[in-house]
């Protein structure tokens, strides 16, 4: 099985053994605390679950500032996106070494982590501007991704983390929340050496389907992990039990037995496109996966990305031999009603709008709504009538 990023073995940062953890819990009553922001307990989860590997802790300034201008740490580690604790007012643990990270995301607010503090930096209004341009490649406060990045202060709280839960991902999303380390047990388990990896964060159509079908017969995969972000998205995406739902139905009914793992993350998105694509390029090798399917505008929103940004990127930007993992490049992909199935786009040059199956997602939306049927050719049936209930309740509440 390919080998983690950064390391030969995964380091989660998760205190597995129970008395060392319930040891942690008890010092953290007595260590002064903070309320993270929602972006900052996702990265904790993810440190926590091995998806984040070899990190041990939240960046300090120079390694987010490096990060951002040259995907790599201080050190050299390469690392497409800064992991950082920031706070807007870090007056409460001035002079403290070590901190109760609580979580915003669950009523209390319990601890869901225990840090060191090395450092507290505050980052001028130009390297904000610098990150955010270079992450997100734009500025524009409506990006949702911006928007998010630059309200949560901008003091950074540095230092390694010891994780003692996995927030509210663990509880609510018990059939599908998996760490990196539980993965790569399944996958040995049933014997899987190449795996194919695909991102969702929305429920999958007929062409997502043939896609991962696609991308596994290429390949020559022994398996599909479909991996759906399970965190905070936009206003309008769909929910993730949803999308679960919707997912899990899919599989049952139209994938051979054993070939498909359907499983979750604990992240908020951040629709940063190309260097998103990258991210989850780094935690899909630690996952233990050798390929994965970058589709077209990848984690994108919006305009804000030409449609293939996110593929470029590995070859314009990422350093050769940066990661172990494949990227399957996806163009995309719909009905053909001259061939009657689902290709992708750029395999029919002789086709014109009029010969695919396609709909916008404010089409699907309205139609799911009004409980019109999806057409077969776009949407699974079975697919159809999750979401229809789905979208036909949302509607009522309006």
């Amino acid at each position: 099985m390919i080998k983690p990023h950064g390391s030969d073995t995964l380091n989660p940062l998760y205190v597995e053994d129970d008395a060392k953890r319930a040891a942690l819990a008890k010092e953290a009553e007595g260590l002064p605390s903070i309320t993270v922001c929602s972006a900052a307990a996702a990265n904790a989860v993810m440190m926590g679950s091995g998806y984040f590997n070899p990190l041990s802790g939240y960046m300090n300034k120079a390694d987010a500032l490096t990060v951002a201008e040259k995907m790599q740490t201080a050190s050299g580690l390469f690392w497409p996106t800064p992991v950082l604790n920031m706070v807007e007012d870090p007056a409460s643990i001035k002079d403290a070494k070590r901190i109760a990270l609580r979580d915003p995301n669950v009523d209390g607010n319990p601890v869901l982590a225990v840090q060191d503090v090395v450092a507290i930096e505050e980052f001028t209004d130009d390297e904000m501007k610098m990150m955010t341009d270079k992450v997100f490649r734009t500025d524009d406060a409506n990006h949702p991704g911006v928007a998010a990045f630059n309200s949560v202060g901008k003091f950074a709280v540095s230092g390694p983390i010891q994780v003692l839960n996995f927030s509210y991902f663990q509880s609510e999303f018990a059939e599908t929340f998996r760490t990196a380390m539980q993965i790569r047990a399944e996958m040995e388990k049933m014997g899987w050496n190449k795996v194919v990896a695909f991102q969702t964060r929305n429920p999958m159509h007929r062409a997502h389907e043939e896609l991962c079908r696609m991308a596994q017969e290429a390949v020559k995969a022994d398996g599909i992990l479909i991996h759906m972000l399970l965190g905070k998205l936009k206003k309008g995406d769909i929910p993730a039990d949803v999308r679960d739902a919707s997912i899990r139905k899919m599989v049952e009914v139209y994938f051979p037995p054993n070939t498909v793992l359907i499983t979750g993350y604990g992240f908020d998105m951040l629709y940063a496109g190309p260097r998103e694509a990258v991210l989850h390029a780094v935690f899909r090798q630690n996952s233990g996966c050798t390929h994965l399917i970058v589709g077209r505008d990848h984690a994108g929103v919006g305009d804000y990305y030409g449609p293939f940004d996110a593929q470029t990127i590995f070859h314009d930007e990422v350093p050769k031999g940066a990661l172990e993992i494949e990227i399957f490049e996806a163009d995309h992909t719909a009905y053909s009603k001259k061939l009657g199935k689902v290709i992708m786009m750029r395999d029919a040059p002789d086709h014109t709008k009029d010969d695919w199956v396609f709909l916008s997602g404010t089409k699907v939306r309205i139609m799911l709504s009004e409980g019109q049927s999806l057409p077969p050719e776009f949407s699974r049936p079975e697919v159809a009538a999750i979401l229809m209930k789905f979208y036909q309740s949302e509607a009522k509440k309006q």
